[in-house]
């Protein structure tokens, strides 16, 4: 059974608000929590400890700055430490999360981003934050650059990966030649590129999934995933099985961000009608559900990752 269409009006907005892009980080949730309140000391603290654990850093560093309040306490944790690059790095971020909602210039975010690189030549995330910015609106040549100024202080960066995948999957393929997207290449030269235990060994389903959203908005595929007929391929099942015998033997459960490559292969092994190996996924993804996947096409996240976990799990 598919997942039901989205509901319309505020029944929608109210589900969307239920995913929380800060996981399971139970540190995380509680400085955004104090953050809230104006307390910068609990997210100076967390970020302190966070270290140069790079995809942590960004994880933390991203959600934060997702916050409507974030932008005004980092310029009062500048005020009382005018030194401090995380703050200085948490405004910038904030302030390319105002400029995705065109609420700011995105010129005074790049300048931002680009000021703190400087502060911290080492840490890939003022770079994410660059990256996040030109993602949609950018050249190719800028993207790819940004990228690579990335990779350079941390090869395997996870959101990076991710952002890069979502961008190629949107470049038009040649007529005909869409098993053979540059996309794919892409992950699988980062997949084979990566450590053996690096997550992004789940990127060649990423990109299969993002490429799903670009044909389907362009009316190439059915808006409904599960009978689109996207997963049935046999390239499709070679690379969802390749992906799942990994994360059976994957052990590194304290990755960040394992959950967002959860729910793109529980919803791979969804549309695959492999109900069993998605039920096992559901069980490790609890209440974790991320907007990416289940949204796509155009659906409401929580509702299509309720009904697909509820049937999942015999309880539709």
């Amino acid at each position: 059974m598919s997942p039901p269409p989205p509901p319309l009006g505020r029944g929608r907005k109210r589900a969307a608000q239920a995913l929380d892009a800060a996981l399971d980080d139970a540190e995380l949730v509680a400085a955004r929590a104090a953050l809230a309140q104006g307390r910068w000391q609990a997210a100076r603290s967390l970020l302190v400890h966070t270290g140069d654990d790079w995809d942590r850093r960004g994880h933390r560093l991203t959600v934060l700055a997702l916050e409507s309040y974030s932008a005004a306490w980092a310029r009062d944790w500048l005020l009382a430490e005018p030194d401090s690059a995380d703050a200085a790095l948490l405004l910038a971020l904030a302030q390319v999360q105002r400029a995705l909602a065109r609420k700011e210039k995105p010129d005074r975010a790049r300048k931002a981003c680009r000021a703190v690189a400087e502060l911290v030549p080492a840490d890939p995330t003022p770079w994410l934050g660059l990256l996040m910015l030109e993602r949609g609106t950018g050249t190719d040549e800028e993207t790819a650059r940004l990228f690579d100024q990335i990779r350079s202080r941390y090869a395997d960066h996870h959101h990076a990966h991710h952002l890069m995948v979502a961008r190629l999957a949107e470049r038009q393929a040649e007529a005909g030649a869409d098993p053979l997207h540059e996309v794919y290449d892409f992950a699988n030269w980062a997949a084979e590129q990566a450590p053996a235990d690096s997550p992004l060994a789940i990127l060649p389903v990423v990109a299969h999934a993002e490429r799903y959203r670009v044909l389907a908005a362009a009316g190439l595929e059915s808006p409904d995933p599960v009978s689109s007929g996207h997963w049935s391929g046999r390239r499709a099942r070679q690379v969802m099985k390749a992906a799942f015998d990994w994360w059976l033997e994957w052990e590194h459960e304290g990755h960040p961000r394992r959950l967002v490559d959860l729910n793109f292969l529980a919803h791979a092994k969804v549309c695959e009608g492999r109900g069993a190996e998605a039920a096992a996924l559901f069980h490790r993804i609890g209440e974790h559900a991320t907007p990416a996947p289940w949204s796509y096409p155009d659906r409401d996240p929580h509702s299509a990752f309720r009904a697909a976990r509820a049937a999942a799990l015999g309880t539709a």
